[in-house]
Parts: C-alpha cells; sequence; structure tokens
C-alpha cells in the first residue's frame, strides 16, 4: 500500500465524510483584500521611455476640441495653444500636476469594512460597464436593461463578498430623459447596496442633482466630501487626442464640487490609437494624463482616479477583443504605468467576448483580471457580471465570478513562512502518532482563517455531483441569483429620507418593488 494511501486510511470516517461535503462552510474565511505587484510586463526603462513619448504627445501634438473655458484654464497656468486650436501641455506643467495631485484618496462605503485605500498596489474588485442589454434570469434572452434590473444588480452585489465596489453596470434604458437617467441611476445603486458606488452623469448641469442626493443621505455636503461613499467614471477624451465637451463639463462641476472623479480614456489598438502596445500606450498615458491635469487646475484638493484603459481591437472586425491575451498584456501595462506616476488608478478587465456564462468567459475573465491584479491595479472594473465584450450584463455571471474573483484574490496572499507555520514538532508528533492533522487543533482554526470555500463551484465527488443532478455552474448560479433576488431587500435609504428623495427628485424605481414578497 502506498504512503497516500496508507495516510488516508488513518483518516478519522467523520472527517472523510466532512471532505465530501459540498456546503461545509467555517464561520470566517480568508481575506480577499489584498495588494499585487508581483507581475511587471514592462522593464523601468520601457516605462521611462513610454513616459518620454507620452510627453512629447502632449508638449508637441496637443488635446483638440477643448471648450474655451477649459482652454483658458490651461493657458492661464502655463499651457499654450498650438495649431488648429490644439491645447498643448509642456513638460513643466505636466511635472508640476504629477508632484502636485492629491495621492492618499480613500472611497468609503456605508457600513464598515468598506474602505477602497487606493494608491500603492492595493487591488480591489468591482462591477462596471454600460451594458445596454440584460441576459434575462427567466428566459435566458437578450432583452433591454432597465432601471429595475440596475437596483436589483446593485442588490445582488451587495451579498457578494468578493466584489468589493459597485460601479453602474448597464444603462436604464426605459427612462425618459437625461435627467432623470443620471438621477435615478445613482438612487437605484445607492439603494441596492451600501458598498462604494461609481455612476456616471450625463451633463455638466446633472451633477448638481447627483450630488445632492448625496448629500442628504450623508447628512450634510461636509459629511459626504469628508467620506465619499459615491464618484464620477468621467470618459473625457474621445481618441485619438481630442476632448468631450459634454464630459469635459461634467469634470468640471464634479471637480469643483469635490466629488472623487475617474478621468477615464478608451482608445482601440489599431483603430482610435496606434496598432502598437507600446505606442497605444504612449498616447493613453498622454490622454489620461490631460483630463488628470485639467481635473487638478479645476481643483488641486480634488480626487482624482487615473483611468487608463486601452483597449484592444480585432482587426478582422473592428469589434473589440476584450477577452484577448494582447488585451490582458495592454490592460497590465497600463496599470504599471499608473505605478510608475504614483497614482490611484483603476482599468477594466473582464471584458469578455462570450455570450454566456461559459468555459470562454471564464477563461477570459481570469486571464484579464488576474494579470490586472497581479500588476497591482487598485480597481478593477467591470471584473465580473459582464458579457458579450461589455454589451450585456448576466446575473448568473455576476455569482459565478465572484468565486472566481476569490480565488484570484486569495492566489495573491503573501506565504506566512515562520517557525509557527513549519511547526516540525507538530510534523514529528503527527508521524509517531494518528498519521494525520485533521486532527489538529492548528488544523481546524485555519480551516476557519487561511482557506476561501466557493459558492458556487461544486467539489464533491463524481458519484455524489450525478446523484444531484449533474449541474452545470450556470444552473447552479441561476438558481444562487433567484434565492439572493427573492431573500435580500436591503435598507440602504430609510423611510424618512426615501420620503425626501422622492420629494425633491424624480425617483421612478416603484417602492413596491424594493421590498419582498
Amino acid at each position: 500500500m502506498s504512503t497516500a494511501n496508507q495516510t488516508a486510511s488513518k483518516s478519522p470516517p467523520a472527517a472523510r465524510k466532512r471532505r465530501r461535503g459540498k456546503n461545509i462552510r467555517p464561520v470566517a474565511t480568508a481575506n480577499t483584500r489584498v495588494s499585487g505587484g508581483r507581475y511587471a510586463p514592462l522593464t523601468p526603462d520601457q516605462q521611462q521611455r513610454i513616459h518620454q513619448a507620452a510627453l512629447s504627445i502632449l508638449d508637441t501634438i496637443g488635446i483638440a476640441e477643448m471648450p474655451d473655458y477649459a482652454i483658458k484654464t490651461v493657458l492661464d497656468n502655463g499651457g499654450r495653444l498650438c495649431a488648429g486650436k490644439r491645447v498643448c501641455f509642456p513638460r513643466e506643467l505636466v511635472e508640476r500636476a504629477l508632484g502636485g495631485v492629491k495621492k492618499d484618496i480613500v472611497l468609503h462605503g456605508r457600513k464598515p469594512g468598506q474602505a477602497l485605500t487606493l494608491g500603492g498596489k492595493n487591488v480591489y474588485t468591482g462591477t462596471g460597464g454600460a451594458a445596454p442589454l440584460m441576459i434575462d434570469l427567466d428566459t435566458g434572452e437578450y432583452r433591454d436593461s432597465t432601471l429595475l434590473d440596475l437596483y436589483n444588480a446593485a442588490r445582488l452585489v451587495d451579498t457578494l463578498d468578493n466584489v468589493h465596489f459597485f460601479s453602474r453596470s448597464m444603462v436604464a434604458r426605459d427612462m425618459p430623459d437625461a435627467l432623470s437617467l443620471d438621477v435615478n441611476t445613482a438612487y437605484a445603486c445607492l439603494a441596492g447596496t451600501s458598498k462604494h458606488i461609481l455612476t456616471s452623469v450625463s451633463t455638466g448641469a446633472n451633477v448638481q442633482a447627483v450630488s445632492d442626493i448625496c448629500f442628504t443621505l450623508a447628512g450634510s455636503e461636509q459629511a459626504f466630501l469628508e467620506a465619499p461613499f459615491l464618484s464620477l467614471n468621467i470618459n473625457h477624451v474621445v481618441s485619438p487626442l481630442r476632448f468631450s465637451a459634454e464630459a469635459c463639463d461634467v469634470l468640471t462641476a464634479a471637480a469643483r464640487i469635490g466629488i472623487p472623479v475617474h478621468v477615464n480614456t478608451f482608445a482601440q489598438l489599431g483603430a482610435s490609437s496606434p496598432v502598437t502596445i507600446a505606442g497605444c500606450l504612449a498616447q493613453t498615458m498622454a490622454e489620461s494624463l490631460a483630463g488628470l491635469i485639467y481635473a487638478w487646475l479645476v481643483n488641486p484638493s480634488a480626487s482624482v482616479i487615473f483611468g487608463p484603459r486601452p483597449m484592444v481591437t480585432d482587426l478582422r472586425t473592428g469589434a473589440v477583443a476584450g477577452g484577448s491575451g494582447e488585451q490582458a498584456l495592454l490592460t497590465a501595462a497600463a496599470a504599471q504605468m499608473s505605478q510608475f506616476y504614483g497614482l490611484p488608478d483603476s482599468t477594466i478587465a473582464g471584458a469578455s467576448d462570450s455570450k454566456i456564462a461559459d468555459a470562454q468567459s471564464g477563461y477570459e475573465k481570469c486571464l484579464s483580471v488576474s494579470l490586472a491584479a497581479q500588476t497591482g491595479c487598485n480597481l478593477i472594473t467591470q471584473a465580473c457580471g459582464m458579457q458579450a465584450g461589455l454589451m450585456a450584463c448576466s446575473f448568473e455571471s455576476y455569482v459565478i465570478d465572484n468565486d472566481m474573483l476569490g480565488a484570484i484574490l486569495r492566489s495573491m496572499s503573501k506565504i506566512d513562512v515562520s517557525d509557527t507555520t513549519l511547526d516540525v514538532d507538530t510534523v514529528r508528533n503527527v508521524v509517531n502518532g494518528d498519521g494525520h492533522y485533521l486532527g489538529q487543533s492548528e488544523t481546524l482554526k485555519r480551516m476557519q482563517t487561511d482557506f476561501l470555500y466557493p459558492d458556487i463551484a461544486d467539489r464533491r465527488d463524481h458519484a455524489a455531483w450525478a446523484t444531484g443532478g449533474s449541474p452545470d455552474s450556470r444552473s447552479v448560479a441561476n438558481a444562487r441569483a433567484r434565492q439572493i433576488l427573492q431573500q435580500h431587500y436591503p435598507k440602504h435609504i430609510s423611510d424618512a429620507l426615501d420620503t425626501v428623495l422622492r420629494a425633491e427628485h424624480r425617483i421612478l424605481l416603484p417602492r413596491d418593488k424594493m421590498t419582498g414578497p
């Protein structure tokens, strides 16, 4: 008999039974708030060369189509107007902004333990996107996404431990106008989860309405600004090297108020940026820095999150190839450049091209999220729940991807090597005694702290799985999502505050949809 079989034969029957069980879950599990930084696709020299190219782009080519008020802001602070009314950013201005912009940013939730401390190589994973479509939980068919879908997504994510923040993941296509969309999107997110919210605003004029909702929930403007639980995604650039006037209005209004802003860029490699990774990165850094500098000039105390999100194009079709190996590499390199600048940052990873939560979805998301996390990106958005190249949202994917995110984050934990963990005395006692470690107090203790147990993944043996109906991950996830949505109706907005908000704003989410059956 082999040594392995001898050891197995000595395992107590009760212990063997426990190992076969599917739903055994300790009171506590391993932490998934970790740091990355072990993966670095760019050498220091390569980072410096990309930086110098970005400086050259800003200094000699500049940014087009900036609104006149934004042009004046930059020119009054050392910028200059170049040919074609392009705004050029001299190297001195770039370096001054990088030295002055706020680095210590904390994005808060509304419950203890939900704060996201940005900077360094802290890693947090969350949702994201602006999907126009929803994969219906009942039919499996694609359909237009609604405000109720957004609220349901938020309360689903409210229960998922490895999803650290909720970024608006779909567009409520049943809203009648832009103001209703912006106000109700913020409301639905804030009603559904206490985790930090990332959302978007359509126009600068609508920023105040969303701000007022936050001030009401926080108790005052000062209370919100001291612990902001909502921030704004702002895509300030239309690549290559043009500002969006509408987004610039939003950026200006938000920075002046003090709402944290994410300056995001989405150059497509081979389409709206050079076809090489190095060239794409240089242009992306220039575009992202332009937004960062402008926000800093508007308000030197503003919390600005650097959001370079270059995307790979499938040059056969022109579509985004979010699940490709090139995309994973490009995303990691962009995150590494953010660290080069010492800036709190965010990126997109998890933009699978698969249409459903299948094997393709799993390997594409796992690859891109793993590389971004291992590089040390602070906020990884679109890390869960999205399908079809970010065009559709799936509740099944949320719960499956929560398992995936837990495994990725747990794999990044540091290994403790010490006298306690080596524990040679216990090895001696076990091999001269029972021949297994299942009865050791340290084993039970660490079962509750050192392991992350999946909610969806099936670890039963084949016989037990077959007896249980041979379920696949999608069917298990579908049932789990239904269970959560039937049971979890959080009360993150009190009745009194809800009455105030509905009196001041046109809230279109029916109250009867926000309570259980």
